[in-house]
């Protein structure tokens, strides 16, 4: 079964638009560079539903071996690395279909 993978995130009010342009930029690179991963979009939240995040990332990967690889794939965690760095929130679910 496919899997859904689900993170919200909210940058710090600091970070510079061009910054959070980069890690848009490099999270749309992952479906080219991550073995499993079928598509991914990113987006900037532009309701006040979300509990003040300010960003959703969508990622749809093969089934749960490739979530555990995508898990562990350097460059995914380069990129989470990243992000981490500039938010401070995130919140992910992750379900089959």
């Amino acid at each position: 079964m496919a899997v859904h993978h689900i993170v919200w995130i909210r940058f710090r009010p600091d970070v510079p638009e061009e910054r959070i342009a980069a890690h848009e930029a490099a999270l749309r690179l992952l479906p080219a560079r991550v073995p499993g991963v079928r598509s991914m979009t990113v987006g900037r939240n532009f309701t006040d539903r979300a509990n003040g995040c300010t960003h959703g990332i969508s990622v749809i990967l093969d089934d749960k071996a490739a979530l555990e690889g995508y898990a562990v794939h350097p460059y995914h965690v380069e990129v989470a690395h990243g992000l981490r760095a500039d938010c401070d929130l995130s919140m992910a679910v992750d379900y089959e279909f």
